[in-house]
């Protein structure tokens, strides 16, 4: 297929959607965040650099939390700040898309239940963080608009365990790391997660953010690159 076409499947790719027979021109569609997970499982302070910019140290195990799946949306939405004195941080990271049903498994068949990569933007406002510790993080998480995501969702040429994320905000790099400095590598996420909770094809864990993370304002344009993925941008309101 070529790459300005789109196949129409019946169902989500990791659901084991198959074609329909319709095929779009990429340019008449408009993209939308490339999964419907039910859950999104966020990683923290998987990079030891950014851990130490916050004032925290790396855990001995992973760190997570959840993210309400109805803070999504795709490349080009805007992220609505929830609170224009708070302080809203970016944070950069790769994405990892579950692609059937996963539980208890070990850290050497965790890759077998990959499906593909994506990149996210785990917003966060930290007012709400700090005044909500140490109950957890999920108000300061699950805005809506708080959880930028896309542009695509590939299943191959993606090594999660050396790919570099950047971010620019307004054409200036704050972030630029490899997810090779990752303290938890993704096999080891995986499979710590699925002896917690039973994860579901589509799920998505956003396996952490390298150092960088910044406030932004109304009138920025935030964009995230990983090669082989492509570029998200938002721009924020």
């Amino acid at each position: 297929m070529e790459a300005s076409k789109v196949r129409e499947l019946d169902a989500a790719p990791y659901l084991g959607g198959k074609p329909v027979g319709r095929v779009h021109r990429l340019e008449d569609l408009e993209l939308m965040a490339p999964v419907e997970p039910s859950k999104l499982v966020c990683i923290g302070r998987n990079y030891a650099e950014h851990a130490a910019e916050l004032g925290n140290l790396p855990p001995s195990e992973p760190m997570f939390f959840l993210k309400a799946p109805s803070s999504l949306i795709g490349p080009g939405e805007s992220i609505r700040l929830s609170d224009p004195s708070h302080a809203v941080h970016w944070e950069a990271e790769l994405a990892v898309v579950i692609g059937k049903r996963a539980k208890q498994v070990n850290q050497e068949q965790a890759m077998d239940y990959v499906f593909g990569y994506t990149i996210a933007n785990d917003v966060s406002d930290r007012d709400y963080q700090k005044g909500d510790a140490p109950f957890g993080f999920g108000r300061g998480k699950s805005f809506d608009t708080f959880c930028p995501c896309g542009p695509v969702l590939v299943t191959e040429g993606i090594d999660p365990a050396d790919v570099t994320i950047t971010l620019t905000c307004n054409e200036t790099i704050r972030q630029s790391d490899s997810t090779a400095l990752m303290v938890h590598p993704v096999p080891k996420l995986i499979s710590f997660l699925s002896h917690v909770m039973t994860l579901m094809p589509g799920d998505v864990i956003l396996t952490g953010t390298p150092k960088g993370v910044g406030a932004m304002k109304a009138g920025d344009s935030i964009e995230i690159t990983i090669p082989g993925i492509g570029i998200l941008t938002n721009p924020v309101e």
